[in-house]
Parts: C-alpha cells; structure tokens; sequence
C-alpha cells in the first residue's frame, strides 16, 4: 500500500515537475518571441519630451508661449520628494524595491478581478510599466501589450536609474487641461511652482493620472476630494506625512484656478497679438513646426513693450476716426438668445462664450456688452465684469445714421468702453465703440540693426489675426518713388535735374496708359527734388522711362522690397504690391546710410539646454570681453553689412524725404522736433494710403485700407490718413529713443539752388525757395534748364517752363495746348478737361 501511495505520489510529482517544466518552457517560449521585435529602451535615456517654447520680451518679461503638449520639463534634482511621494503613493508604493514588475500586485489583481467575475479590473502596471506603455508602446488593452510592456519594464530598470524612470514618468503623463507632466499641471491647476505645492495640492496631481476628467476639480468636485483623500492616505501610510499633515491635509478644501480660487497662469501674460504670432509664423518656417511647438525653445523677442502699446494705440485710433466719420453702424454682428435676458446668470453665461474681441484697448478697454433693452433716449445695457446693468444714451449714437430702434435689438452683442473725465479719469459714461471695417498695419524698427520695435497687424488681434504688416500685399503707390529717384541719382542725375512735368502717353500693348498727377495738373518743367516733395506721377515716369524700368527694377529687388519687379512704366508709381515690413526694411537702409537691413523681430533662440541657436546680430565686438576697458568707455562694434547703395545717394535721398516733410505732400502733419524724412503714398481712388517715414534712429511704416480693396473716399489720402499714426508713434519713441541730424557722408559739398527752378544760388541766399543740395565732389552739376530730361516723351512749346509752388493757377490765365508723344494735342489749364488723359495711375 505504501509504494502504491509512492508510486502514485512520484507519477503526480513528476506531471506536476513536468508541467511546471514545460509552463515554464512556454512562457519563456512567448518572452523570447516577443522580445524580438521590441522597441530600443535604450533610447529613453536620450529622450527629449515635447516642451513650450517661450517668447520673452527685451526685458525677459515672459510675454507668450506656443505648445502642442503644454509640458514644462523638469529633472528629477528639481521635483521635490513630496511630489515624487504623493505620485508613488497613489500608483507604485513599492517602486524603489521592484524589478520593474510587481508580482504580488499582478496576482492580488487576477484574484480580484476572478472574485468579481471580470466586474472589478485593478490595474498591476507599475511606473516603470506606465513608463513602457506611454514612450514605447502606447495604450491598447492586450495581454501582448502586457507582455511586452514586462519585458521591456525589466530591462529598462538595468539601464536607468530609478530617479530618471521617475523622471521620465513625471513629465511625460497628461493630467488634464492640456497639461502634460507634473510642472505644467501645477501651474495649470493651482498656479504654483512645484516646489510651493502643499501635501493636498500634489495629492490632487497624483489622483488625475487614471481619469483626468473622472476628477475635474469643479465638475466631479467630490470624487476629486475623495481620490485626493485616498492618496493622503496611502502617503501617511507609507510613512510620507505624520499625523499631523495628514489630517491637516485632508481637513483642507481643494482650491483650484478652475474654481477661481487661484488666478490662472496665463493672466500674468499679455493677450497674444500680432507681433508673437508673427514671430510663431515666421520661426515655424525656419526651425519646422514639431521644433517651435515642442522644442522648448527660449526666444529674445526685439520687441518693446512700451512702442507696442503706443503703436496699436495710434494706428487704432485712425482706423477708429475714419470708420465713425462713415457714420454706419454695423456692430459685432453678433447675437445671444433674448430669452436669456430675464435671468442675470442666464445672459452673463451666454456672454462670455461669445467669440468677440477683448484685447482692445483705446482710450480704456473694450468690454462686451449685451443690449437688454431698447429706448427711444438710451439703450440698457449688461456689460461683461459689470454688476448690474447700465445704460447708453441716445446723444452718445449722433454719429451714426438712424435712431435707436433701427440700429439695435434685445440680444444684440456690443462693445462698450468707459468714457472718463481727462481731468481725473472720473467716470462720465458708458460709450458704444464697433471694431472699424478698415483695416491696417504699422511697424517700426530700428534702422541700424533691423529689430522690430512694434508691429500691429491690425484694430484687433482677436477679432482677425490676418497680419496686415506683413501678409497683407497691396500696392504701395508714391511710396515707391524713392526707389526710382535711388536708382536716378545713381545714374548720373542730381537733385538739381530737371525733370518735365508734362502729358505722357505710353502704348502699353493693351491700350493706351495716360498717368496724371494727383491735382490734376501740369507743371512743366521742375528740379528732381520736387518730384519727390509734391508727388509728382509724370516727373516720375518719366524720369524711370530715361534711367529704364529694368534698372529701378534692380534698385527694387536689391533693397528687398520685392523678389521680382516686373519692368513696366507703371510699377515706377507703385503699383506692383508688396508688404508694408519690406516697406519699412527698405526705407531703413536710406536712413542709415545705404547699408543692408535685415529686419527680425528675434534677437536670439536657445535650445532646451540653452544653447544659442540663432543670433540676429552677427557683428563683431572686438573688446566685449576686455577687462580693462576703461569706464564709460563703448566697446569696439565692427560690422560686416553689405551696402546697397551709396552714402552720398543714401543722404541725397534722404534730404529730399525731409523736404516730404517740411514741406510736400506730408507738410503740417509730422512734428516730432528732430530731423525727419518720410514718403506719403495713396493709390488709385485711395484704395491704399501709406506713410513710412524716419528718423536717424528709427523708421516706422503706417497702411491703410480695405482688405477688399475699395476706395477710402475723395479725401483720402497717405498724408491725411498714416502721417498722424506715424506722428503720434514717433512722438513717444522719440521721447525715448532721441534722435538727431542725418550723418552726412565725406566726399560732397553742399550747394544752394533755387527750389523752383533748379538755378544756382549765391551761397549767402536765403529764403523759402533756397535749398542746400549736396554734390558729390568732382561732379560739375548743370542748372537750370540745360539739365533738363523729357523722359522721351513730347512737351508742348507753349507750357510754362516752371511755378512758384503748387497754388491755384490764375483763372483768368488763358488755356494753352500742348503735345503729346504721339502728335495728339491736349489743352491744360485752369479750364481743362481731364477727363480724356486719366490713366488709373498712382500718387
């Protein structure tokens, strides 16, 4: 009996060792296979986690930030134990002592899961796993999923240290809110750095790893608390908080930003506006956009805060006069339910999810509004932050056409700003404001170094963030002619040329091209000066149809303001579109003298581990690095920039831009007390107007105009429209920035002419018509007459030969005749019809 018992007990032993045998044969049988084809854990230990890129402004001020995962890195040096605790509490209490696999987690959860028939699925996966699972294998449920999620869990834990999977893990997990890693959801949930997190602040983060949304902090407020609770729990129970903590921990309430116990982050940046996300266009280009929206990278924007607000304050302020002086009212366009105004709560939630713009800011910030009632004196209002409603008098719409009852209804979305005394600031009344159809661009940059100081796109960033100043191509007009007159005065002309101001007909293959000036009028024959300072269209065609097209072309394409200038007569008067920052860009190298520009509105990118990557200023400092450097001493710059053009040409040109100023076509409307130069340009029926100007120090641009091009009406035009935007810029920055005379170039001499007619002057004349003009020296320049150009087109003999300024001529001067290059006659006067010679052309 007892060897049948033996017998039988070594039969079972040996099934059972056989078993066990062969169980364990093909277990490692499946291990082996899959470990075949398993990813390279190695690679982890190089792995770069998508991080925010960050904008800062010339001051370091953090000022806006891109993200396709909003992670923040941090090293395991930098994550404080507690966070690190709170984490292993709630999801791997046995970390530091596991192979990378715990065992008795994974069988206490078969056990579970087999009790409760498959009801109740605890998760075994450890850090390590979650690690595996989340860089390497992503996150179907499937036992081959499981299984190599272990194999590759062991390995990894041979190869990195445990601090560096925690590390791994702690930046890489989502924890809601696009908030991907431990220091980002600190921020985004309590607005704090991770080192001022308190005991019940990183429970919370550590409840969010399995469901996110399971435990909004506001909308699941309570199984929140109770996750939180158990990981408080779990951390006294693993010896990471004492009694004490503990419960004062668990006594306290969860505050979050979500439930507007903390301000959020992103309070403490300005609202985005056109000049980050130009920056954001731009680096995308250059870099590719997986670098700037997951690189981390660090940008030195140029740009400065203070000219910022000054800059969409001015351009704002035109585009605002000139829509009020339509007197149309056209609102945001933009409705909530009526049914909702009975009830506070009810419309002000309806409000705030209306897409309206509220980054405005004019005279006092732009705030929505919804109209509640309409009144025959006033329209009652509901405005967003505003307890209580409010009103809107009948006297504050007189300049819009209609009464109330015509222009508004209950529902209507509005803006409205806080009329205040400019005495006190006193608050006198709320006021009706509309985002202006008319639209524009501003920039302004420094004319040594190419950094863009300001630039606005637009009235609102948040109503269209279409870019004006730099996508916006439309046809620059008069502002051109300085390329035209660059290219003469390189050529061999002087300012004391005189060009004919005359009819011009041009055959140009589809028709015939008559271009006319701005007035309407002739006047023969005139210094090259004044085709600048009046805007003269005929003296301009004329004076490219002498030099050639292909050559201002060159002029063009060489100063950047376009890629290709097609060589017709008529692009000589800007008709050929470009954007207003090559404008600016261009018109930056005349005030320096003639020396290239690159225009960037980044001064310097680093990496994640801040290592340089780009540096716009590339010159050289010689004695940056001297210790001996005397004090007060300014390093030794040397710089390497190209020249465009000639230094004489540059102040020739330069000089006669001030003449724009002082006494052309932007005459009365700059008066910034330092020496200023500028070119205004309006287009055919004032589609487009412009003004771009300088100083000795900056240059700034101003456009106008509908983004369907239409007119901006008869009076429109760059001198009346952009001029005062760039006045009331400029006014600030020069305050700031200073500026003084043009620097002169060696190798001239100046010389008075009279104005009016070119003719050489005593060196001792004075008067209105006297202007020093400066001459390269060795070049004998003719005056008068004998330096005349016709461009080669025909001038009747019977034109008067020059006028004293651009006055109204006699009435009672008979109508003379002239003729054209074709041998067709036209009659110019007072009494002179104009009708057959308009051309479309630009001025």
């Amino acid at each position: 009996m007892i060897r049948f018992i033996l017998n039988a007990f070594g039969v079972v032993y040996t099934f059972i060792t056989l078993g066990l045998i062969g169980t364990a044969m093909m277990i490692g049988a499946i291990f082996w296979m899959y470990a075949r084809d398993l990813p390279d854990h190695e690679d982890l230990a190089s792995y770069q986690p998508k991080t925010i890129s960050r904008i800062y402004s010339g001051e370091g001020r953090l000022i806006d930030e891109f993200a396709d995962e909003r992670r923040l890195f941090a090293s395991a040096e930098e994550i404080p134990d507690l966070v690190k605790q709170a984490f292993i509490s709630a999801e791997d209490k046995n970390f530091y002592t596991h192979k990378g696999y715990d065992a008795r987690g994974i069988v206490a959860a078969i056990v579970e899961a087999v009790q409760s028939r498959g009801e109740t699925l605890r998760g075994a996966s450890t850090i390590t796993q979650q690690v595996m699972k989340n860089f390497l294998l992503g996150g179907e449920r499937t036992g081959e999923r499981k299984i190599k999620e272990l194999i590759l869990a062991t390995r990894i834990e041979k190869t990195l240290s445990k601090d560096k999977i925690l590390e791994l893990y702690l930046n890489e997990i989502f924890l809601g809110q696009n908030s991907y890693g431990v220091a980002a959801a600190a921020q985004t949930y309590f607005n704090k750095t991770l080192a001022q997190l308190e005991p019940q602040e990183a429970a919370y983060l550590a409840a969010l790893p399995k469901a996110p949304s399971t435990y909004h902090p506001v909308r699941a407020r309570d199984r929140a608390i109770e996750r939180r609770d158990y990981v408080l729990r779990e951390m006294f129970d693993n010896g990471y908080l004492d009694q004490a903590a503990y419960e004062a921990a668990k006594a306290a309430p969860l505050k979050t930003v979500q439930n507007g116990d903390y301000p959020p982050f992103s309070v403490s940046l300005p609202p985005r506006d056109y000049f980050t996300d130009e920056i954001r266009r731009q680096l995308s280009e250059d870099f590719g956009e997986g670098e700037f929206f997951g690189g981390g990278l660090t940008i030195r924007a140029t740009i400065d805060p203070e000219m910022q607000v000054e800059a969409a304050k001015a351009l704002r302020r035109a585009l605002e006069d000139f829509d009020r002086g339509q007197g149309v009212w056209r609102g945001t366009g933009k409705r909530i339910d009526p049914a909702t105004l009975g009830d506070e709560a009810a419309w002000r939630e309806a409000l705030s999810a209306v897409d309206v713009a509220r980054d405005i800011d004019l005279e006092t910030p732009w705030l929505p509004a919804v109209v509640l009632g309409v009144e025959d004196q006033r329209l009652v209002i509901g405005v967003e932050g505003v307890e209580g409603t409010q009103e809107v008098p009948r006297t504050d719409t007189s300049w819009f056409k209609g009464d109330l009852f015509q222009n508004f209804e209950p529902g209507d979305v509005v803006h409205v700003r806080r009329m205040v005394s400019d005495d006190d600031g006193s608050f006198i009344r709320w006021t009706l404001r509309q985002v202006p159809e008319v639209q524009g661009g501003f920039v302004a940059m420094d004319v040594n170094t190419g950094r863009v100081l300001a630039m606005q796109g637009g009235f609102s960033y948040q109503h269209s963030v279409f870019n004006r100043a730099t996508q916006a191509t439309r046809q620059p007009g008069s502002s051109f002619k300085p390329f035209v007159y660059a290219a003469a005065l390189d050529s061999g002309f002087t300012p004391a040329t005189i060009i004919i101001d005359a009819p011009i007909e041009v055959d140009t293959g589809g028709g015939v091209w008559r271009p006319k000036n701005a007035s309407n009028r002739f006047y023969g024959p005139a210094p090259l000066r004044t085709g600048i300072e009046r805007s003269r269209n005929l003296m301009t065609v004329r004076l490219a149809k002498e030099i050639g097209m292909e050559t201002v072309a060159g002029y063009a394409e060489r100063f950047g303001v376009y890629d290709r200038l097609e060589p017709f007569l008529a692009n000589a008067l800007g008709s050929q579109e470009t954007t207003l920052y090559r404008m600016v860009a261009a018109y930056a190298m005349f005030a320096n003298g003639g020396e290239r520009v690159e225009p960037t509105l980044v001064d310097r990118v680093q990496d994640r581990w801040g290592t340089t990557v780009y540096r716009h200023d590339t010159r050289d400092c010689v004695d940056c690095g001297d210790p001996n450097l005397p004090p007060g001493v300014a390093p030794t710059i040397v710089s390497d920039r190209e020249r465009v053009m000639n230094a004489i040409t540059a102040y020739q040109l330069t000089s006669m831009m001030r003449g724009v100023v002082e006494r052309g076509t932007a005459a009365g409307r700059i008066n910034l007390g330092v020496p200023t130069a500028g070119k205004t340009g309006t287009t055919n029926d004032a589609r487009d107007v412009w003004f771009v100007g300088f100083t000795s120090n900056i240059v700034a641009g101003c456009y106008m105009g509908y983004d369907r091009p239409r007119s901006l009406g008869a009076r429109a035009a760059g001198g009346t429209l952009c001029a005062p935007v760039f006045n009331e810029f400029m006014q600030k920055a020069t305050a700031k920035y200073g500026g003084g005379p043009f620097k002169v170039p060696p190798g001239g001499r100046f010389i008075k002419i009279d104005r009016y007619s070119g003719a050489r002057l005593p060196d001792d004349a004075q008067g209105e018509h006297v202007v020093a003009e400066y001459f390269r020296l060795g070049e004998e320049p003719i005056f008068g007459l004998g330096a005349l150009v016709d461009g080669g087109f025909a001038m009747g003999s019977d034109l008067p030969l020059f006028g004293r300024g651009e006055g109204e001529p006699d009435p009672a001067a008979p109508a003379q005749e002239v003729t054209t290059s074709t041998g067709r006659k036209a009659v110019v006067g007072p009494k002179a019809n104009f009708g057959t010679l308009s051309s479309g052309g630009l001025y």
